[in-house]
């Protein structure tokens, strides 16, 4: 299977930054979707940003113009810079990847989370 690490959360005063890391290991074969998702208390989990393969990116309309969604595809690494972080973005960010992989012989389909990293914006 594939599995997903993440690293770089924390607490930050509003107005600061942070750089959220998610890690795919394993016999993957390709990637077809990465994003990143959020769940704050009492809250449905939100997609936050997604990139495609070919570099196109979306994003929710409250981290517009604050937040930057990028992927190392040599590294299967995908990245989330958030800047001017506001105290309504404290959640805890999950990463998605989907791709498909090495398994025996054939290529199967995977949908992989990250455990989560908590981020807390508060002064």
């Amino acid at each position: 299977q594939v599995q997903l690490v993440e690293s770089g959360g924390g607490l930050v005063q509003p107005g600061g930054s942070l750089r959220l890391s998610c890690a795919a290991s394993g016999s993957i074969f390709s990637i077809n979707a990465r994003g990143w998702y959020r769940q704050a208390p009492g809250k449905q989990r939100e997609l936050v940003a997604r990139i495609t393969n070919g570099g196109s990116t979306n994003y929710t309309d409250s981290v517009k113009g604050r937040f930057t969604i990028s992927r190392d595809n040599a590294k299967n690494t995908m990245y989330l810079q958030m800047n001017s972080l506001k105290p309504e973005d404290t959640a805890v960010y999950h990463c998605n990847v989907v791709g498909t992989y090495h398994d025996t012989g054939a290529l199967r389909v995977f949908d992989s989370w990250g455990q989560g990293t908590q981020v807390t914006v508060s002064s």
